[in-house]
């Protein structure tokens, strides 16, 4: 039973604003991003048009309220983005994904009115933000974390190292970007506190970049905190509430990366196909000596399942639309 007897439109047909966002963020994609796939991917760095074409197409901070300067739209628009992105490059929708999934909901929704008022405005317009968690010995257990977080008068000092943290090295986070981070003190998961830390505090650095296989333009290095000290009001929510927290958002998070993966199937797929399928727009008849493209699918499948590819998609697409829904209305 939906909420308030509200239930969402069916999952195959979009508003005509979600039209318009995505061929939005389609023009942005194939205009922008596109011609420089390559050139950031053998770079590892995100081109400075497509930092700041995100910011001005609103694709930052999608769900902050209009009072900060926001376009308060939903997180289903934030889905949309993510995956559409996806479609010409993974590592822009990661990083997208980070900012609208993780990021910017912490903050609007367990942040002070002076966290509000500091952060949201600049996370939509030219702030970027990263989720750091991770550590060397924090694998299947992602919050047996060693970090700490010493209370000494009214400021904590933090100590340790965080691991594999997207976005901590994109040019606009290098001066200013606020980070969350769980730190675990005495009371084990009772303990682990999510504080909110800029880029430029003495004591924060990042460290070099992972040179992964893929999503190379999305940067993934490690980040230091040595004797980093902030003030209590730092604390993003409530101390000891950080394992809650990160819990919950991560489950929105996840939503995000499984549209990442749509965009990215259906891309592939789009690709794979065209391989196959030159028609003539005149005669209708393939344009080249290849087998007619039902036989070339069929001859394909064999190998990749092929024929059931699109079928797998929309269940995947619809599924996580079903779970976007659901933690748009909190059920």
């Amino acid at each position: 039973m939906w909420r308030d007897g509200y239930a969402p439109p069916p999952l195959n047909q979009l508003s005509e604003h979600e039209l318009t966002l995505r061929d939005t963020v389609k023009r942005f994609s194939h205009d922008v991003i596109k011609p420089l796939v390559r050139s950031m991917d053998d770079s590892s760095t995100m081109h400075e048009s497509v930092l700041k074409g995100t910011f001005a197409n609103g694709f930052m901070g999608i769900e902050v309220p209009e009072k900060y300067q926001g376009p308060e739209s939903s997180f289903f628009d934030a889905v949309i983005v993510i995956e559409e992105l996806a479609k010409i490059d993974p590592s822009v929708s990661v990083f997208v994904d980070v900012q609208n999934t993780l990021v910017a909901p912490l903050i609007f929704t367990l942040g002070t009115e002076e966290q509000k008022q500091k952060y949201l405005p600049r996370i939509c317009h030219d702030w970027i933000g990263a989720f750091c968690l991770s550590e060397a010995g924090s694998g299947s257990d992602a919050f047996a974390l060693k970090t700490t977080a010493k209370k000494d008068g009214d400021d904590f000092v933090i100590n340790g190292g965080k691991l594999w943290i997207t976005n901590a090295a994109t040019p606009r986070s290098s001066s200013y970007s606020p980070m969350q981070n769980r730190r675990r003190h005495i009371k084990g998961y009772r303990g682990i506190t999510c504080f909110l830390v800029d880029r430029n505090a003495e004591g924060v650095s990042v460290g070099k970049k992972e040179d992964k296989l893929g999503i190379r333009a999305s940067s993934t290095c490690p980040v230091n905190f040595d004797g980093v000290r902030v003030h209590k009001s730092a604390i993003l929510g409530e101390y000891g509430k950080g394992y809650k927290y990160a819990i919950e958002c991560l489950n929105a998070g996840r939503i995000g990366i499984g549209a990442q993966m749509i965009g990215l199937a259906q891309r592939r797929r789009g690709d794979h196909c065209e391989g196959h399928l030159h028609w003539s727009t005149n005669s209708l008849r393939p344009t080249t000596n290849h087998a007619p493209p039902q036989t070339a699918l069929l001859d394909e499948s064999k190998h990749t399942d092929l024929l059931n590819v699109p079928i797998r998609e929309k269940i995947a697409e619809c599924l996580a639309e079903q779970q976007t829904w659901k933690e748009e209305l909190k059920l």
